[in-house]
Protein backbone atom coordinates (compact mmCIF):
# COMPACT_ATOMS: atom_id res chain seq x y z
CA UNK A 1 0.00 0.00 0.00
CA UNK A 2 0.99 3.73 -0.78
CA UNK A 3 1.72 5.12 2.82
CA UNK A 4 -0.40 8.02 4.10
CA UNK A 5 1.76 10.31 4.97
CA UNK A 6 3.77 10.48 1.49
CA UNK A 7 0.47 10.81 -0.23
CA UNK A 8 -0.28 14.01 2.27
CA UNK A 9 2.97 15.78 1.16
CA UNK A 10 2.51 14.79 -2.86
CA UNK A 11 -0.75 16.10 -2.82
CA UNK A 12 0.37 18.93 -0.86
CA UNK A 13 2.89 19.95 -3.17
CA UNK A 14 0.33 19.12 -6.41
CA UNK A 15 -1.51 21.74 -5.33
CA UNK A 16 1.18 24.18 -4.45
CA UNK A 17 1.94 23.95 -8.20
CA UNK A 18 -1.36 24.62 -9.85
CA UNK A 19 -1.88 27.66 -8.20
CA UNK A 20 1.26 28.82 -8.86
CA UNK A 21 1.13 28.17 -12.55
CA UNK A 22 -3.05 29.37 -12.61
CA UNK A 23 -1.73 32.78 -11.67
CA UNK A 24 0.49 33.34 -14.26
CA UNK A 25 -1.46 32.06 -17.02
CA UNK A 26 -4.24 34.42 -16.39
CA UNK A 27 -1.90 37.33 -16.78
CA UNK A 28 -0.95 36.11 -20.20
CA UNK A 29 -3.12 35.64 -23.72
CA UNK A 30 -5.70 33.45 -24.74
CA UNK A 31 -3.24 31.45 -26.73
CA UNK A 32 -0.75 31.09 -24.40
CA UNK A 33 -3.05 30.19 -21.72
CA UNK A 34 -4.36 27.49 -23.97
CA UNK A 35 -1.08 25.81 -24.08
CA UNK A 36 0.07 26.17 -20.68
CA UNK A 37 -3.19 24.75 -19.68
CA UNK A 38 -1.67 21.71 -21.55
CA UNK A 39 1.23 21.41 -19.92
CA UNK A 40 -0.17 22.08 -16.63
CA UNK A 41 -2.72 19.06 -16.87
CA UNK A 42 -0.08 16.64 -18.29
CA UNK A 43 2.08 18.02 -15.46
CA UNK A 44 -0.54 17.11 -12.99
CA UNK A 45 -1.44 13.83 -14.55
CA UNK A 46 2.18 12.74 -14.32
CA UNK A 47 2.96 13.69 -10.59
CA UNK A 48 -0.55 12.19 -9.98
CA UNK A 49 0.02 8.71 -11.85
CA UNK A 50 3.64 8.69 -10.09
CA UNK A 51 1.77 8.88 -6.84
CA UNK A 52 -0.41 6.12 -7.50
CA UNK A 53 1.90 3.67 -8.45
CA UNK A 54 1.64 0.92 -6.62
CA UNK A 55 5.34 -0.79 -4.74
CA UNK A 56 6.42 -4.25 -5.83
CA UNK A 57 5.30 -7.13 -3.86
CA UNK A 58 7.03 -8.45 -0.83
CA UNK A 59 7.45 -11.65 -1.76
CA UNK A 60 9.11 -13.40 1.65
CA UNK A 61 5.50 -12.86 2.83
CA UNK A 62 4.54 -15.19 -0.46
CA UNK A 63 2.63 -18.86 0.63
CA UNK A 64 5.20 -21.77 0.27
CA UNK A 65 3.07 -24.75 -0.37
CA UNK A 66 5.39 -28.51 -0.20
CA UNK A 67 5.03 -30.67 -2.46
CA UNK A 68 5.68 -34.43 -1.58
CA UNK A 69 6.24 -37.22 -4.34
CA UNK A 70 7.62 -40.50 -4.01
CA UNK A 71 10.24 -42.02 -6.44
CA UNK A 72 11.05 -45.31 -6.74
CA UNK A 73 14.53 -46.94 -5.68
CA UNK A 74 16.43 -48.45 -8.34
CA UNK A 75 16.74 -52.52 -8.13
CA UNK A 76 20.10 -52.78 -7.21
CA UNK A 77 20.16 -56.56 -7.59
CA UNK A 78 18.53 -56.58 -11.00
CA UNK A 79 21.10 -54.19 -12.36
CA UNK A 80 23.64 -56.66 -11.23
CA UNK A 81 22.07 -59.50 -12.73
CA UNK A 82 21.45 -57.72 -16.33
CA UNK A 83 25.51 -56.96 -16.12
CA UNK A 84 26.57 -60.55 -15.03
CA UNK A 85 24.38 -61.20 -17.60
CA UNK A 86 25.97 -59.59 -20.57
CA UNK A 87 30.23 -60.38 -21.48
CA UNK A 88 32.61 -57.98 -20.69
CA UNK A 89 34.81 -56.88 -23.68
CA UNK A 90 38.23 -54.98 -23.31
CA UNK A 91 39.53 -52.84 -25.98
CA UNK A 92 43.91 -52.28 -26.45
CA UNK A 93 45.65 -50.18 -28.74
CA UNK A 94 49.18 -50.72 -29.86
CA UNK A 95 51.68 -49.95 -32.42
CA UNK A 96 53.80 -51.97 -34.09
CA UNK A 97 57.72 -51.82 -33.21
CA UNK A 98 60.65 -52.79 -34.87
CA UNK A 99 61.57 -56.53 -34.01
CA UNK A 100 57.84 -57.50 -32.90
CA UNK A 101 57.22 -60.99 -33.43
CA UNK A 102 53.50 -62.02 -33.05
CA UNK A 103 53.29 -63.09 -29.52
CA UNK A 104 55.17 -59.83 -28.45
CA UNK A 105 52.83 -57.68 -30.11
CA UNK A 106 49.62 -59.84 -28.96
CA UNK A 107 50.96 -59.68 -24.92
CA UNK A 108 50.58 -56.12 -25.39
CA UNK A 109 47.32 -56.01 -26.62
CA UNK A 110 46.69 -58.69 -23.56
CA UNK A 111 45.22 -61.39 -25.96
CA UNK A 112 45.80 -64.81 -24.58
CA UNK A 113 44.27 -67.35 -26.93
CA UNK A 114 46.21 -69.99 -28.57
CA UNK A 115 43.54 -70.35 -30.95
CA UNK A 116 43.58 -67.01 -32.07
CA UNK A 117 47.41 -67.49 -32.14
CA UNK A 118 47.02 -70.48 -34.10
CA UNK A 119 44.28 -69.23 -36.65
CA UNK A 120 46.93 -65.84 -37.21
CA UNK A 121 49.41 -67.70 -38.26
CA UNK A 122 47.98 -70.34 -40.26
CA UNK A 123 45.54 -68.52 -42.29
CA UNK A 124 47.16 -66.45 -45.36
CA UNK A 125 45.09 -63.56 -44.83
CA UNK A 126 45.27 -63.31 -41.29
CA UNK A 127 48.97 -63.92 -41.48
CA UNK A 128 49.31 -60.49 -42.90
CA UNK A 129 49.45 -58.84 -39.06
CA UNK A 130 52.61 -60.39 -38.39
CA UNK A 131 53.89 -58.30 -42.08
CA UNK A 132 52.97 -54.80 -40.70
CA UNK A 133 55.91 -51.95 -41.05
CA UNK A 134 56.55 -50.67 -37.58
CA UNK A 135 54.23 -47.65 -36.71
CA UNK A 136 50.87 -49.09 -37.37
CA UNK A 137 48.09 -49.48 -35.12
CA UNK A 138 46.29 -52.74 -34.65
CA UNK A 139 43.37 -52.64 -32.22
CA UNK A 140 42.52 -55.98 -30.43
CA UNK A 141 39.11 -56.86 -28.22
CA UNK A 142 38.97 -59.33 -25.56
CA UNK A 143 36.73 -60.34 -22.86
CA UNK A 144 37.70 -61.15 -19.44
CA UNK A 145 39.92 -64.39 -19.60
CA UNK A 146 42.33 -62.53 -22.72
CA UNK A 147 40.58 -65.15 -25.11
CA UNK A 148 40.52 -62.57 -28.83
CA UNK A 149 37.02 -61.48 -29.71
CA UNK A 150 38.22 -58.90 -32.98
CA UNK A 151 41.23 -57.80 -33.99
CA UNK A 152 41.46 -55.23 -36.31
CA UNK A 153 44.39 -52.95 -38.65
CA UNK A 154 45.08 -51.58 -41.85
CA UNK A 155 46.85 -53.17 -44.36
CA UNK A 156 49.26 -51.16 -47.33
CA UNK A 157 51.56 -53.05 -49.62
CA UNK A 158 52.68 -49.10 -50.60
CA UNK A 159 50.15 -49.44 -53.54
CA UNK A 160 46.56 -47.82 -53.92
CA UNK A 161 45.27 -50.94 -52.43
CA UNK A 162 44.34 -50.20 -48.99
CA UNK A 163 42.60 -52.16 -46.98
CA UNK A 164 41.14 -52.88 -44.02
CA UNK A 165 41.61 -56.21 -42.12
CA UNK A 166 39.37 -57.86 -39.20
CA UNK A 167 40.03 -61.13 -37.27
CA UNK A 168 36.90 -61.95 -35.48
CA UNK A 169 35.89 -65.01 -33.12
CA UNK A 170 32.95 -66.57 -35.31
CA UNK A 171 31.71 -69.56 -33.06
CA UNK A 172 34.46 -71.79 -31.87
CA UNK A 173 36.36 -70.13 -34.63
CA UNK A 174 37.88 -67.57 -36.06
CA UNK A 175 37.50 -66.09 -39.62
CA UNK A 176 39.37 -63.38 -41.49
CA UNK A 177 38.00 -60.34 -43.60
CA UNK A 178 39.70 -57.09 -45.79
CA UNK A 179 37.55 -54.53 -47.22
CA UNK A 180 39.08 -51.32 -49.05
CA UNK A 181 39.67 -48.67 -47.04
CA UNK A 182 37.82 -45.34 -47.55
CA UNK A 183 40.74 -42.89 -46.82
CA UNK A 184 40.90 -39.12 -46.07
CA UNK A 185 43.06 -36.92 -48.52
CA UNK A 186 44.78 -33.68 -47.74
CA UNK A 187 47.42 -31.65 -48.59
CA UNK A 188 50.52 -31.31 -46.82
CA UNK A 189 53.09 -28.24 -47.52
CA UNK A 190 56.60 -28.25 -45.92
CA UNK A 191 59.75 -26.51 -47.23
CA UNK A 192 63.34 -26.81 -45.88
CA UNK A 193 66.75 -25.07 -46.36
CA UNK A 194 70.08 -27.73 -47.30
CA UNK A 195 72.88 -27.72 -44.73
CA UNK A 196 74.54 -30.83 -45.34
CA UNK A 197 71.82 -33.56 -47.26
CA UNK A 198 69.14 -34.28 -48.52
CA UNK A 199 67.77 -36.21 -46.42
CA UNK A 200 68.60 -34.53 -43.56
CA UNK A 201 67.00 -31.61 -44.23
CA UNK A 202 63.70 -33.67 -45.23
CA UNK A 203 63.85 -35.19 -41.73
CA UNK A 204 64.35 -31.88 -40.08
CA UNK A 205 61.30 -30.46 -42.12
CA UNK A 206 59.67 -33.82 -41.15
CA UNK A 207 59.29 -34.59 -44.83
CA UNK A 208 58.55 -38.50 -45.50
CA UNK A 209 61.71 -40.32 -47.84
CA UNK A 210 59.32 -41.25 -50.24
CA UNK A 211 58.74 -37.76 -50.70
CA UNK A 212 61.88 -36.97 -50.95
CA UNK A 213 62.37 -39.52 -53.39
CA UNK A 214 60.45 -37.97 -55.65
CA UNK A 215 61.83 -34.45 -55.13
CA UNK A 216 64.72 -36.18 -56.58
CA UNK A 217 63.01 -37.56 -59.92
CA UNK A 218 61.20 -34.52 -60.29
CA UNK A 219 64.54 -32.48 -60.44
CA UNK A 220 66.57 -34.97 -62.10
CA UNK A 221 67.18 -33.90 -65.03
CA UNK A 222 68.20 -30.32 -63.84
CA UNK A 223 69.70 -31.37 -60.80
CA UNK A 224 72.87 -33.74 -59.73
CA UNK A 225 72.04 -34.44 -56.20
CA UNK A 226 75.36 -36.07 -55.99
CA UNK A 227 77.04 -32.79 -56.96
CA UNK A 228 75.26 -29.66 -57.29
CA UNK A 229 73.65 -29.26 -53.87
CA UNK A 230 74.89 -25.80 -52.01
CA UNK A 231 74.74 -25.41 -48.30
CA UNK A 232 71.89 -23.15 -48.01
CA UNK A 233 69.65 -24.06 -50.87
CA UNK A 234 65.94 -23.95 -50.47
CA UNK A 235 63.08 -26.33 -51.58
CA UNK A 236 59.56 -25.96 -51.00
CA UNK A 237 57.02 -29.46 -51.63
CA UNK A 238 53.32 -29.78 -51.71
CA UNK A 239 52.41 -33.51 -51.73
CA UNK A 240 49.37 -35.73 -50.72
CA UNK A 241 49.16 -37.88 -47.27
CA UNK A 242 46.23 -40.34 -46.92
CA UNK A 243 44.42 -40.71 -43.76
CA UNK A 244 41.97 -42.91 -41.73
CA UNK A 245 41.18 -42.55 -38.10
CA UNK A 246 43.55 -40.05 -37.68
CA UNK A 247 46.56 -41.99 -38.44
CA UNK A 248 48.64 -41.38 -41.23
CA UNK A 249 48.11 -44.59 -44.18
CA UNK A 250 50.32 -43.15 -46.92
CA UNK A 251 51.71 -40.36 -48.36
CA UNK A 252 50.70 -39.85 -52.14
CA UNK A 253 51.82 -37.60 -55.02
CA UNK A 254 54.07 -34.98 -54.98
CA UNK A 255 52.28 -32.08 -56.00
CA UNK A 256 54.04 -29.43 -56.95
CA UNK A 257 58.02 -28.80 -55.88
CA UNK A 258 60.42 -25.64 -56.07
CA UNK A 259 64.13 -25.62 -55.44
CA UNK A 260 66.69 -23.27 -55.40
CA UNK A 261 69.88 -24.70 -55.93
CA UNK A 262 72.95 -22.14 -56.74
CA UNK A 263 71.10 -19.33 -57.40
CA UNK A 264 68.63 -21.02 -59.72
CA UNK A 265 64.90 -21.88 -58.99
CA UNK A 266 64.00 -25.08 -60.40
CA UNK A 267 59.63 -25.59 -60.49
CA UNK A 268 57.57 -28.31 -61.18
CA UNK A 269 53.77 -29.07 -60.73
CA UNK A 270 52.07 -32.20 -61.73
CA UNK A 271 49.30 -32.12 -64.40
CA UNK A 272 47.03 -35.20 -65.44
CA UNK A 273 43.91 -35.00 -67.77
CA UNK A 274 40.96 -35.68 -66.09
CA UNK A 275 39.99 -39.66 -66.30
CA UNK A 276 43.27 -40.47 -67.11
CA UNK A 277 44.83 -42.89 -64.66
CA UNK A 278 47.96 -43.93 -66.30
CA UNK A 279 49.61 -40.50 -68.28
CA UNK A 280 50.24 -37.31 -66.40
CA UNK A 281 53.73 -35.34 -65.74
CA UNK A 282 55.50 -32.86 -64.48
CA UNK A 283 55.84 -29.09 -66.51
CA UNK A 284 56.88 -26.17 -65.31
CA UNK A 285 54.39 -23.60 -64.49
CA UNK A 286 54.37 -22.16 -68.04
CA UNK A 287 53.49 -25.64 -69.12
CA UNK A 288 56.50 -27.02 -70.47
CA UNK A 289 57.54 -30.89 -69.58
CA UNK A 290 60.33 -30.91 -66.88
CA UNK A 291 61.40 -34.20 -68.24
CA UNK A 292 64.06 -34.28 -70.36
CA UNK A 293 65.26 -37.13 -72.65
CA UNK A 294 68.27 -38.20 -70.52
CA UNK A 295 68.60 -37.97 -66.93
CA UNK A 296 71.42 -36.18 -65.71
CA UNK A 297 72.97 -38.71 -63.36
CA UNK A 298 72.00 -42.29 -63.44
CA UNK A 299 72.44 -42.88 -59.50
CA UNK A 300 70.40 -41.26 -57.10
CA UNK A 301 73.14 -39.83 -54.58
CA UNK A 302 76.85 -39.93 -55.37
CA UNK A 303 79.84 -38.34 -56.11
CA UNK A 304 81.99 -37.88 -59.07
CA UNK A 305 85.30 -39.50 -58.85
CA UNK A 306 86.24 -38.66 -61.91
CA UNK A 307 85.21 -36.03 -65.48
CA UNK A 308 85.10 -36.28 -69.02
CA UNK A 309 88.53 -34.85 -69.76
CA UNK A 310 91.93 -36.15 -70.16
CA UNK A 311 93.19 -38.27 -66.77
CA UNK A 312 96.53 -40.49 -65.48
CA UNK A 313 94.92 -44.40 -65.98
CA UNK A 314 94.88 -45.26 -62.85
CA UNK A 315 95.63 -48.66 -63.65
CA UNK A 316 97.87 -48.40 -67.14
CA UNK A 317 99.62 -45.59 -65.58
CA UNK A 318 99.08 -43.64 -69.22
CA UNK A 319 97.26 -40.43 -70.03
CA UNK A 320 94.70 -40.86 -71.98
CA UNK A 321 91.26 -39.61 -72.94
CA UNK A 322 88.33 -40.32 -70.25
CA UNK A 323 85.61 -40.87 -72.68
CA UNK A 324 82.75 -41.10 -69.80
CA UNK A 325 81.97 -39.95 -65.97
CA UNK A 326 82.51 -41.79 -63.11
CA UNK A 327 80.36 -41.60 -60.05
CA UNK A 328 81.76 -43.57 -56.84
CA UNK A 329 78.74 -45.57 -54.72
CA UNK A 330 79.04 -48.56 -52.79
CA UNK A 331 78.32 -51.77 -54.17
CA UNK A 332 74.81 -52.58 -54.80
CA UNK A 333 73.95 -48.89 -55.48
CA UNK A 334 71.16 -49.30 -57.88
CA UNK A 335 71.80 -47.98 -61.30
CA UNK A 336 68.77 -46.38 -63.81
CA UNK A 337 68.34 -45.94 -67.27
CA UNK A 338 68.73 -42.35 -68.37
CA UNK A 339 66.30 -42.48 -70.79
CA UNK A 340 63.87 -44.43 -72.46
CA UNK A 341 65.34 -46.88 -75.02
CA UNK A 342 66.43 -50.25 -76.23
CA UNK A 343 69.37 -52.71 -74.54
CA UNK A 344 71.53 -53.36 -77.51
CA UNK A 345 74.02 -55.38 -75.24
CA UNK A 346 74.01 -56.95 -71.75
CA UNK A 347 77.77 -58.80 -70.95
CA UNK A 348 81.55 -58.01 -70.49
CA UNK A 349 83.44 -55.96 -72.60
CA UNK A 350 87.51 -56.05 -71.52
CA UNK A 351 87.74 -53.03 -69.39
CA UNK A 352 84.51 -52.14 -68.98
CA UNK A 353 83.69 -54.89 -66.85
CA UNK A 354 79.85 -55.44 -66.47
CA UNK A 355 78.06 -53.28 -69.10
CA UNK A 356 74.94 -52.63 -70.21
CA UNK A 357 74.33 -50.52 -73.58
CA UNK A 358 71.37 -48.59 -74.38
CA UNK A 359 70.39 -47.62 -77.69
CA UNK A 360 68.04 -44.44 -77.39
CA UNK A 361 66.51 -42.38 -80.97
CA UNK A 362 68.48 -40.33 -83.62
CA UNK A 363 71.60 -41.62 -82.50
CA UNK A 364 72.02 -41.26 -79.15
CA UNK A 365 72.97 -44.41 -76.78
CA UNK A 366 74.48 -44.51 -73.62
CA UNK A 367 76.85 -47.31 -71.61
CA UNK A 368 77.15 -48.19 -67.79
CA UNK A 369 80.37 -49.62 -67.30
CA UNK A 370 82.11 -52.11 -63.67
CA UNK A 371 78.40 -53.24 -62.82
CA UNK A 372 78.44 -55.81 -59.63
CA UNK A 373 75.29 -57.12 -61.66
CA UNK A 374 72.84 -57.28 -64.31
CA UNK A 375 69.08 -56.41 -63.22
CA UNK A 376 66.68 -59.79 -63.75
CA UNK A 377 65.38 -60.30 -66.78
CA UNK A 378 67.67 -57.89 -68.60
CA UNK A 379 68.72 -58.95 -72.12
CA UNK A 380 69.45 -57.57 -75.62
CA UNK A 381 66.56 -56.43 -77.12
CA UNK A 382 64.15 -55.65 -73.62
CA UNK A 383 62.49 -51.98 -73.88
CA UNK A 384 63.45 -50.29 -70.71
CA UNK A 385 62.39 -46.59 -69.23
CA UNK A 386 63.79 -43.74 -67.65
CA UNK A 387 65.06 -44.49 -64.13
CA UNK A 388 64.15 -48.17 -64.78
CA UNK A 389 66.96 -50.42 -62.49
CA UNK A 390 69.16 -51.54 -65.31
CA UNK A 391 72.25 -53.07 -62.86
CA UNK A 392 73.91 -52.69 -59.72
CA UNK A 393 77.28 -50.66 -58.63
CA UNK A 394 80.35 -52.93 -58.61
CA UNK A 395 84.18 -52.85 -59.52
CA UNK A 396 84.15 -55.10 -62.59
CA UNK A 397 86.42 -54.89 -65.33
CA UNK A 398 89.60 -52.22 -64.79
CA UNK A 399 88.19 -50.49 -61.88
CA UNK A 400 90.13 -49.83 -58.19
CA UNK A 401 87.03 -49.35 -56.06
CA UNK A 402 83.00 -49.86 -56.85
CA UNK A 403 81.82 -46.84 -58.99
CA UNK A 404 79.83 -46.85 -61.91
CA UNK A 405 81.68 -45.93 -65.43
CA UNK A 406 78.76 -43.79 -67.61
CA UNK A 407 79.20 -42.88 -71.04
CA UNK A 408 76.81 -40.53 -73.54
CA UNK A 409 77.49 -41.22 -76.85
CA UNK A 410 75.89 -39.23 -79.88
CA UNK A 411 76.41 -41.57 -83.63
CA UNK A 412 79.41 -43.47 -81.21
CA UNK A 413 80.95 -40.50 -80.44
CA UNK A 414 81.65 -40.13 -76.46
CA UNK A 415 80.32 -36.74 -75.10
CA UNK A 416 80.29 -35.22 -71.67
CA UNK A 417 76.83 -36.28 -69.92
CA UNK A 418 77.23 -33.71 -67.84
CA UNK A 419 76.75 -30.90 -70.38
CA UNK A 420 76.04 -32.17 -73.01
CA UNK A 421 72.48 -30.25 -74.51
CA UNK A 422 69.30 -32.37 -74.50
CA UNK A 423 65.77 -31.51 -76.02
CA UNK A 424 63.09 -31.18 -73.53
CA UNK A 425 59.94 -33.43 -74.52
CA UNK A 426 56.60 -32.07 -75.94
CA UNK A 427 54.62 -29.15 -74.50
CA UNK A 428 51.25 -29.31 -73.21
CA UNK A 429 48.47 -28.64 -76.28
CA UNK A 430 46.19 -25.88 -76.64
CA UNK A 431 43.10 -26.92 -75.14
CA UNK A 432 45.22 -28.61 -72.43
CA UNK A 433 46.48 -25.34 -71.11
CA UNK A 434 43.31 -23.88 -70.20
CA UNK A 435 43.00 -26.71 -67.62
CA UNK A 436 46.30 -26.98 -66.87
CA UNK A 437 46.28 -22.94 -66.01
CA UNK A 438 43.66 -23.51 -62.96
CA UNK A 439 46.10 -26.32 -61.70
CA UNK A 440 49.11 -24.07 -61.64
CA UNK A 441 47.49 -21.18 -60.64
CA UNK A 442 46.84 -22.85 -57.23
CA UNK A 443 50.56 -24.59 -56.62
CA UNK A 444 51.82 -20.99 -57.21
CA UNK A 445 49.71 -18.90 -54.85
CA UNK A 446 50.82 -22.31 -52.11
CA UNK A 447 54.94 -21.87 -52.89
CA UNK A 448 54.55 -18.01 -52.16
CA UNK A 449 53.52 -18.73 -48.72
CA UNK A 450 56.03 -21.07 -48.52
CA UNK A 451 58.59 -19.01 -49.46
CA UNK A 452 60.69 -17.47 -46.73
CA UNK A 453 60.27 -13.39 -46.34
CA UNK A 454 64.00 -11.79 -46.71
CA UNK A 455 65.33 -15.32 -48.27
CA UNK A 456 67.99 -14.28 -51.10
CA UNK A 457 66.65 -13.70 -54.80
CA UNK A 458 67.25 -16.44 -57.36
CA UNK A 459 66.85 -16.37 -61.02
CA UNK A 460 64.17 -18.91 -62.42
CA UNK A 461 66.15 -21.89 -64.34
CA UNK A 462 65.89 -21.70 -67.92
CA UNK A 463 65.14 -25.14 -69.37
Amino acid sequence: MFPQDKFTRVTSRCLSVLQSCHHRIANTSAKTRIVGAGALFLGAFTLGAAGFSPAEPDLKDAPVNPVSVELPLPNLAQQISTLEDNAQYYVNEEKVRSGDTLATLLNRLGVDDEQATSFIKSDILARSVMQLRAGKRVVAQTDENGELVRLSATLDDGSDNVRNLVIARDGDNFKADAAPAVLERRVEMRSGIIFSSLFAATDVAQIPDGVAMQLVDMFATNINFAADLRRGDRFNVVYETFWQNGDLVRTGRVLAGEFDNAGNRYQAVWFNEPGNKTGGGYYAFDGKSLKKAFLKSPLAFTRISSGFSMRLHPILGQWKQHTGVDFAAPTGTPIHAAADGVVDFVGQQNGYGNIVVIKHWSGYSTAYGHMSRFAGGLKKGVKVGQNDVIGFVGMTGWATGPHLHYEFRVNNQPRNPLSVDVPNNQALTAPQMQRFRAVASDMQHRMAMLRVPGAPEVKLASR
